[in-house]
């Protein structure tokens, strides 16, 4: 008589890492599931909610919330929020179980890879330095400068805000971003989350040779689904004054970042805010055309009106050998409705060209609903121009050439 033996499966269980994780609330308020939670000391992640559908990993600033673990049985919730750090994993030998089912394996490099998790940075791209400053010992800086970038007229407050460290360490660079601790709690007595914001000045400071830097900042007064809500940080610093101090983590991001050597070729796609980083990478370029470090930009730059369209006025006097801009407005009055999706179809020559040009790198960063009408196009220019765009799109992730930061 022979006994068979059931062996244990193991699967893999989506975690956070405690250890770099900074709390920004960022992959929570991403999980559509409502697989994430939290308490003061750490975030977790419901393995009975959770699907892997990869929303959450783009926006982590650290890369903690892109953690597996092989299991025999998902770690709960209460466990999670005790850890100090991620546990050990189990492998397939050491347990005697059984190999994971191929389905399992296939989900979770679906969601690690693509849009899910960052790309290498650039090869040329400097060296960042990452989480100088978090939570618990934030660096504080000191508004010196600000003014509305949107038009009086306009409903929608878009400020730009200058930050200056004075005697404070804080080298960031293009691409990267801070975390802002507004004051105060919610209803619960929880401190307010943190929340992230790409600098939108250059790595010597908006003014050149300053340890200063700037952001771009929306107020928020409606939330995705069009509910009057109010912006928590956003609205903070909006209310800011010269002279006023703020808390700031970071510096974040060790992928959005651009090439620092002479000739690379620059395309860039973003909406409102989104234009934070491409207004830094720009103005870097702008400083060093007299050093003969050039190279193409083309940028596609969409809005609802023209009067809510960030650094609309110096965009426009920027020299055509610097940067070549394509405006999309949805909202216009009088002009049929475009968006940034338009555009690039528009110039689908150039853009072709640029794709295929092994010395060119893609940003595209703003709202999340724009990703996909994005690669549509992209994809249809390529098909165009006999490109097979899925190979494409996963080189140019390999290569550090394909950089997407999307909300």
């Amino acid at each position: 008589m022979t006994t068979s033996v059931v062996l244990p499966v193991l699967t893999r269980q989506h975690l956070i890492d405690p250890e770099i994780c900074i709390r920004c609330n960022t992959c929570e308020e991403a999980c559509k599931k409502g697989a994430i939670t939290h308490d003061r000391r750490n975030y977790a992640v419901d393995a009975e909610r959770c699907d892997a559908c990869g929303d959450c990993l783009p926006p982590c600033p650290t890369g903690a919330i892109d953690s597996w673990r092989r299991v025999e049985q998902p770690h709960p919730v209460a466990a999670q929020l005790g850890w100090d750090a991620l546990p050990e994993e189990i492998t397939e030998a050491a347990s005697g179980a059984a190999p994971m089912p191929q389905s399992v394996v296939e989900m979770v490099k679906e969601a690690s890879f693509g849009q899910g998790g960052p790309a290498p940075p650039p090869w040329s791209a400097a060296h960042p330095y990452v989480g100088l400053y978090t939570p618990d010992r934030p660096a504080e800086a000191t508004v010196v400068g600000k003014r509305r970038l949107t038009g009086d007229d306009s409903e929608v407050d878009i400020e730009h805000l200058v930050l200056d460290f004075g005697k404070t360490a804080f080298p960031i660079l293009e691409g990267q971003s801070i975390g802002v601790l507004p004051p105060g709690a919610t209803e619960d007595g929880r401190p307010h989350a943190l929340r992230l914001y790409s600098t939108a000045s250059p790595r010597d400071g908006e003014r050149p040779g300053s340890n200063n830097l700037a952001l771009t900042v929306k107020r928020v007064t409606r939330d995705l689904d069009g509910k009057p809500v109010r912006g928590v940080a956003s609205g903070y610093l909006c209310d800011l004054e010269k002279g006023d101090r703020v808390r700031v983590t970071g510096p974040y991001g060790t992928s959005f970042l651009m090439p620092n050597h002479p000739g690379a070729k620059l395309l860039m796609i973003c909406t409102g805010t989104g234009s934070a980083p491409m207004r830094a990478m720009t103005e870097r370029r702008r400083r060093r055309l007299s050093r003969g470090e050039g190279g193409s930009i083309l940028l596609f730059f969409g809005a609802r009106r023209r009067s809510e369209l960030p650094y609309f006025g110096p965009l426009m006097k920027l020299p055509k050998e610097l940067i070549d801009v394509e405006l999309a407005f949805s909202r216009e009055p009088g002009q049929p409705r475009a968006y940034v999706q338009d555009r690039l179809r528009g110039r689908a020559q150039d853009v072709a060209r640029l794709l295929s040009d092994d010395d060119a790198f893609i940003y595209l960063c703003g709202h999340k609903r724009m990703e996909q009408g994005v690669f549509e196009a992209l994809a249809e220019i390529a098909l165009s121009h006999e490109i097979v765009w899925a190979d494409l799109k996963q080189r140019l992730r390999t290569e550090g050439r394909l950089h997407v930061e999307t909300y």
